[in-house]
């Protein structure tokens, strides 16, 4: 049967594409040669830099998020590394996956998924290492399988205090243009990100902005690299332009992007995603369930994810919303499968998209059976009310 009205697409990314950018990437496709693309090119690479508040080359790849991770790994890297992770979250544990693939030596802390990466362990691990042996940290920033947020400046704070010259690697796939992310004044060597969350894009562009130092460190790495080498990617990127064939239309959509999110001012989208962020808290408390972030000072701006009570399906709950509401959360993900539902609230998103969400999400508890207080969309309303959108301008 068909569903009426508009599909809610909740989940903490791919985030819906506004319209603005679906109309900008409806262009001719143009000659990646020719005179004009520079145009573009500059306009998009030089745009990526105040997205990242950075003044360092940022690279651009027709790839997704992972294929950003990868080229953060072989271009400053070489076989036996040691790599020290954190295991916050799914997609923590997937780039450590990757690394051992590279035969780097992945070394994990462990957490219990429920908070981002701790500075204390960091710099613990980071003084133990007296040889210097550890050549990158690689932390995620927005976990999107947990909904914590790791404080990045503190973790910088914890290498300098270890006096440690390891690589600082941050992957902000999810963070990036909804939580604050600071390359330079965080003293982050390696970004890695991608298109389709707080950029409001299609899958299938990923990005790596580079310290002089991890440009510098890509002159020593024996890890094979072709695709992903940043060099060729600089060359080209002076005169505006790609090595091979770039995601031209997807460019066109960046561009966009980038200028609706100048347009309301990084500032003001930070706090409109804070907002919603504490409405929905409002609610799933209200509602008297769990949330998986434990860390208040963790709590993710761009998703929440909610734990359902023991003994009841967290995915049945999401067949219930998407069955008769045509909304879709996301899943929980490895070790928290079934037992979290996420709530997306990121990219181009309201305070009545919000509510939408959350009615659905209450009357949907209310038909999978979950045990639940009503009246959780009611308080996030009352949060919304109280602290008017027009307020953080």
């Amino acid at each position: 049967m068909r569903q009426t009205g508009r599909h809610f697409l909740q989940i903490p990314g791919p985030s819906a594409v506004p319209d603005r950018i679906l109309r900008a990437i409806d262009m001719p496709v143009i000659d990646h040669r020719g005179p004009g693309f520079a145009d573009l090119g500059f306009r998009v690479l030089n745009g990526m830099q105040g997205i990242f508040k950075t003044t360092a080359p940022v690279i651009i790849y027709p790839a997704s998020g992972t294929g950003a991770w990868e080229a953060a790994l072989v271009n400053v890297l070489s076989a036996g590394d040691r790599v020290l992770m954190f295991e916050t979250g799914h997609f923590a544990s997937l780039w450590s996956k990757l690394a051992a693939k590279y035969q780097l030596k992945p070394e994990l802390i462990d957490t219990d998924w429920r908070r981002g990466a701790d500075p204390n362990l960091l710099e613990d691990a980071l003084r133990a290492d007296n040889t210097h042996e550890i050549k990158a940290v690689c932390v995620v920033h927005n976990e999107t399988s947990t909904g914590c947020t790791a404080r990045i400046a503190e973790l910088r704070q914890a290498i300098d205090a270890a006096n440690h010259p390891a690589l600082f690697m941050v992957d902000t796939i999810s963070g990036l243009a909804a939580a604050d992310f600071q390359f330079d004044n965080w003293g982050v060597d390696i970004a890695v990100s991608g298109s389709q969350k707080g950029l409001m894009l299609p899958p299938g562009l990923s990005f790596n902005a580079v310290s002089e130092k991890a440009m510098a460190a890509g002159r020593h790495s024996d890890l094979p690299k072709s695709y992903w080498d940043w060099t060729e990617m600089r060359d080209a990127n002076e005169r505006g332009y790609f090595p091979y064939t770039p995601a031209t239309n997807l460019l066109y959509g960046l561009a966009e992007a980038i200028d609706m999110i100048n347009e309301e001012g990084l500032e003001n989208l930070f706090v409109r995603h804070q907002r919603h962020a504490a409405a929905t808290r409002a609610a799933v408390e209200a509602w008297g369930l769990d949330i998986q972030c434990q860390v208040e000072s963790e709590y993710s701006p761009v998703l929440t994810a909610v734990r359902t009570p023991d003994g009841h399906s967290a995915d049945a709950l999401r067949g219930t919303v998407l069955e008769h509401y045509n909304m879709s959360l996301g899943n929980g993900l490895a070790k928290v499968a079934d037992q979290v539902f996420r709530i997306g609230h990121l990219g181009d998103f309201n305070d009545l998209m919000l509510m939408g969400t959350l009615s659905g999400i209450e009357m949907g508890l209310h038909l999978a059976g979950i045990p639940h207080h009503t009246g959780g969309a009611q308080k996030a309303m009352d949060f919304l009310k109280a602290t008017p959108a027009n307020s953080q301008n």
